[in-house]
C-alpha cells in the first residue's frame, strides 16, 4: 500500500484550515501554568549552571541534535526531573503521530512527547517538545509542527483535555496552550540567561503536578 503524502504545514494554514483561534498572553492555562516558582538543591544549582555556561558558548552554533543531547536531554533528566517512578508515563524522543482530523490526514515527527504508553509505544500525549531548529522559518515551523502535534493529540485523547508543550529555538524557550481550538503562547525565555533557566525549570516541574493531577485519566 502506498504511504499517504504528508504536507508540511504552516502555522498559518492550520488556523484556517481547522478554525483555530491564537489568542494572546492572556490566557488563564497559561498564566496560571507560567506562575511556578521553584527551588534548587545545590547539585541541582550547580548542574543548571554548567548547562547554562555551556549553552552561553555555544547554543547559536549547535544544530538539532547536538542541542537536545547537550542541554535539553539532560536539563530534562538531570534537574527537571521529567519522569514517572511510578509509570503513568514516559518521555519519548523522536515519535512520528498521525491521525485523521476533520477528515484531513496529519503526521508530524514530536522531537519530545511526555505519553501514556507501553513500551515504545505512544498512546495517550500529554506534552510535546518542537523543534529545537536555530531559526524559527527553517521548514518545517517549530510552532507549526507543535500546534500539529496538538490536533493529532486532541484526535487521539478524545477527552476535551488541555494540551501543553513549548517550541525551542536555539536559546529561546516559547511554551505553549491549547485548549479546544484555541491557543495561547507565553512570551520568550532566553535559557542562556540565569532567571529565564530557573524560570523554565519551575514551569517545567509545575507541568509534572498539572500532569499528575489534572490530566492522568
Amino acid at each position: 500500500m502506498p504511504k499517504k503524502k504528508v504536507k508540511i504545514w504552516l502555522e498559518d494554514e492550520l488556523i484556517k484550515t481547522f478554525g483555530l483561534r491564537r489568542i494572546g498572553e492572556n490566557f488563564a492555562l497559561l498564566e496560571s501554568w507560567l506562575d511556578a516558582q521553584t527551588q534548587l538543591t545545590e547539585i541541582e544549582q550547580e548542574q543548571m549552571e554548567e548547562l547554562r555556561q555551556e549553552a552561553v558558548n555555544k547554543a547559536d552554533f549547535w544544530n538539532e541534535e547536538t542541542l537536545k543531547m547537550r542541554f535539553i536531554s539532560p536539563l530534562l533528566h538531570s534537574v527537571v526531573h521529567f519522569y514517572d517512578k511510578q509509570n503513568r508515563y514516559d518521555g519519548f524522543y523522536d515519535k512520528e503521530i498521525s491521525a485523521t482530523v476533520e477528515g484531513i490526514y496529519l503526521q508530524t515527527e514530536t522531537d519530545f512527547m511526555l505519553a501514556k504508553g507501553i513500551g515504545d509505544i505512544a498512546e495517550t500525549p500529554y506534552f510535546h517538545f518542537q523543534e529545537y531548529k536555530r531559526s524559527r522559518k527553517s521548514p518545517p515551523e517549530p510552532m507549526a509542527q507543535l500546534i500539529e502535534a496538538f490536533l493529532i493529540a486532541q484526535e487521539k485523547n478524545k477527552n476535551g483535555k488541555p494540551l501543553y508543550g513549548l517550541t525551542i529555538t536555539g536559546r529561546n524557550w516559547n511554551f505553549v496552550v491549547m485548549e479546544g481550538k484555541q491557543y495561547a503562547v507565553s512570551y520568550t525565555f532566553d535559557a542562556t540567561k540565569k532567571e529565564d533557566l530557573l524560570k523554565i525549570i519551575a514551569v517545567l516541574r509545575k507541568f509534572k503536578v498539572i500532569l499528575e493531577t489534572t490530566l492522568l485519566d
